[in-house]
């Protein structure tokens, strides 16, 4: 009898036994002269150039293309905080993502690392590795910290991408929903539910983008002004949005809302989404379990999307964060710009826009035409924006 903790015969198990990932050489070993240009005595040559011209790093090792995928397993999935060991296998996966999707190696560095600064610390001593650096499943409000530091040691791009995919996709599936129903963004009235990682990306990246009112709401209710006890991040949202003044709770912002974005995990009752304006849109992108659920949402609105890839409109950060990389790499960016972003959900839109309907507002993850388009678009955004070095 078995006593292994899991079920052998699971297929998810089975494919996760001994990882989803391996190294593998590009380099031939067939006999001494291989290895004399692999390993000694070639590499020092290649190892004195470096030194004496440290930026043929790029051309010489794997650095152009590798990216470093970090957390520190405080806010895994729907999980919480399941530590790093357990965050492990979504690391591995991740890669695997960055792998299909965008051409990109990818390596998984899970930290015990609880503090800012020790997270911050430990990065910045493993970026001369790395072309780039993917932060996930970083819990808030440490997780806004921890980019912003990085961001100003580093001179490689740094991108969260609970905050930052999830946002240029929202914005991209945003744009062709109101496309499809006859407005523009800035027409739109929407209402963010969580005030998290993502919740704070999402509504920064709408509003860059133009939309026409935007209110939060966490927990507690709407953020306003006038509430209290509110952290420094949640202050300053309170201040740059909700311009209807609304207060209260989540439910009466949403009447006559034309957008609800879920990024919360909570609950949406459905007279609340009836009570919305028509033509709704409606994103419930806690994953699995829909803040509101798609049947029900769509009795309702005119678009709905989620983060399941059982229904249509899959709002899925792999359409973002393997063709940002790619054509961050391919210029050598410096950071990741907000206009790096807009270009990339811009571009994201494109893709589908001459196919809309109601079940196609973002494509699909499997589309070859996202990561290229995507990649295109922010090379050529990292050139305007004066953060690219080729």
């Amino acid at each position: 009898m078995s006593t292994t903790p899991y079920d052998e015969g699971d297929p998810v198990y089975a494919l996760h036994r001994g990882g989803k990932l391996e190294t593998v050489s590009t380099a031939p070993l067939r006999n001494r002269d291989d290895l004399s240009l692999a390993y000694t005595p070639g590499v020092a040559r290649v190892c004195t150039t470096i030194a004496e011209n440290p930026d043929t790093v790029w051309d010489l090792t794997w650095k152009s293309h590798v990216v470093a995928v970090v957390t520190d397993g405080s806010a895994v999935l729907g999980l919480g905080d399941i530590g790093p060991a357990a965050a492990l296998p979504v690391m591995e996966g991740k890669a695997v993502l960055f792998k299909e999707f965008g051409g990109i190696d990818a390596v998984p560095i899970c930290l015990d690392a609880r503090t800012v600064e020790d997270i911050v610390e430990t990065v910045v001593r493993l970026a001369p590795a790395f072309g780039g650096i993917n932060l996930e499943d970083i819990s808030a409000p440490r997780c806004f910290e921890v980019e912003r530091l990085l961001q100003e040691r580093l001179d490689i791009p740094v991108f969260h991408d609970d905050q930052h995919g999830t946002a240029v996709v929202v914005l991209a599936a945003l744009r062709n929903a109101a496309l499809l129903t006859g407005r523009t963004l800035g027409d739109l009235r929407a209402v963010v539910s969580g005030a998290g990682a993502a919740g704070v990306a999402v509504t920064t990246i709408l509003r860059e983008a133009g939309i026409g009112d935007i209110t939060v709401a966490d927990r507690g209710g709407v953020l306003h002004e006038g509430r209290e006890n509110l952290t420094s991040v949640k202050s300053r949202l309170a201040s740059e949005t909700n311009e209807g003044g609304h207060t209260g709770s989540l439910v009466q912002a949403l009447r006559g809302a034309d957008v609800f974005i879920g990024v919360s995990g909570g609950s949406v009752p459905e007279e609340a989404i009836a009570a919305m304006a028509a033509d709704s849109i409606v994103f419930a992108l806690a994953n699995p379990h829909p803040e509101v659920h798609p049947d029900v949402a769509g009795r309702y609105a005119r678009v709905v999307a989620t983060g399941r890839s059982d229904y249509p409109n899959q709002i899925n950060n792999v359409l973002a964060f393997p063709g940002i990389f790619r054509g961050a790499l391919a210029v050598r960016a410096s950071s990741v710009t907000e206009g790096m972003k807009l270009a990339a959900a811009e571009a994201l839109a494109a893709v589908v826009a001459d196919e809309l309907s109601e079940d196609l507002v973002v494509p699909s993850p499997f589309d070859p035409r996202v990561a290229p388009a995507v990649a295109a678009a922010v090379s050529a955004a990292a050139r305007r924006d004066g953060v690219a070095r080729l």
